[in-house]
């Protein structure tokens, strides 16, 4: 009898995270949310790339904070939540940028704006009277939060962040890899930066709606994160980079159909795996190529 109870937990455990019942169904009326997970994984494929390149995962996180405090204060004022998570972002990217041009500078500055942000979130969070289950999603992401209109303005915003990506793709390239070089060569490297903090905060403010804002980094960071795992060009690593995103977000929507968890931790799961995988392909490509092997070029 003892040894039914952890295979009955599990049973329901499993009926919890997996729940197929009227999946057709739920696929059809959902479809918006696909469509906006696709968008989302562009999004997140190509700022992602720079984001690594630069070294900003830590702004994603901050920037991150900064979205769910200006969401929870447009959700505590009754006003629309994406618009509260877009001013957010936008203005924590600013002071990031403004503040923070060096990698030194932007960590201290993003380090104080975290808590900052954190905290008047949560703050506007205990104030807000109506359902809880709008402060949870704020957090973690909510599947079914993106409706036709917001699927418009997710994709005004993706083209919005991957055409200034295009345009800027060189400079910002060479600034990334070698800020000193490009900065003695003459590139506007304050103006490179500040570009790529607001489109990286437009990026975040878009993808907080669906993954919530403690769980963005699997998102922006852990796809290109994987991708550099394998290879060292950088338009492979875009390439990657957006497929790896796209598997992410879109599998992670296309599970939590099937069940009774938010969206989080299906992308954060499916994300992670992934850059397991890549680490190990990583290790391996590093430990034959050490030896003489040839491998096949990825």
């Amino acid at each position: 009898m003892t040894a039914l109870i952890p295979a009955v937990a599990f049973q329901e455990l499993f009926s919890r995270v997996f729940v197929f019942e009227r999946y057709g169904e739920l696929l059809d009326l959902l479809s918006t949310s696909i469509w906006a997970g696709a968008v989302l994984g562009l999004i997140g494929g190509f700022a992602g790339t720079f984001v690594m390149m630069r070294d900003h995962s830590f702004a994603v996180h901050g920037i991150a904070e900064m979205s769910f405090a200006g969401a929870a204060l447009f959700l505590l004022v009754g006003y629309d939540v994406v618009t509260g998570s877009l001013v957010g972002s936008i203005v924590a990217a600013l002071l990031i940028g403004a503040l923070g041009v060096r990698r030194s500078e932007s960590n201290s500055v993003i380090g104080a704006l975290m808590p900052f942000g954190l905290g008047l979130g949560i703050l506007f969070l205990s104030l807000y009277q109506g359902r809880s289950a709008n402060k949870f999603s704020l957090l973690t992401g909510q599947i079914v939060s993106v409706d036709a209109s917001q699927l418009t303005e997710m994709i005004l915003g993706a083209v919005i962040v991957i055409a200034v990506l295009l345009a800027v793709w060189r400079p910002l390239t060479f600034a990334s890899l070698d800020p000193e070089v490009a900065r003695a060569k003459g590139v506007p490297m304050g103006l490179l930066s500040m570009i790529f903090m607001v489109v990286l905060g437009i990026a975040v403010a878009l993808s907080v709606q669906v993954v919530g804002a403690l769980l963005v980094l699997s998102l922006l960071v852990t796809p290109s994160a994987a991708a550099q795992q394998i290879t060292a060009s950088p338009l492979k690593v875009l390439i990657f980079s957006v497929i790896f995103a796209e598997i992410s977000i879109v599998g992670g929507i296309m599970l939590a159909l099937a069940g009774t968890l938010p969206i989080s931790p299906y992308v954060t799961s499916i994300s992670f795996a992934i850059y397991l995988v890549c680490r190990v392909i990583g290790r391996y490509k590093r430990r034959h190529s050490a030896s003489g092997r040839a491998l096949p070029a990825v």
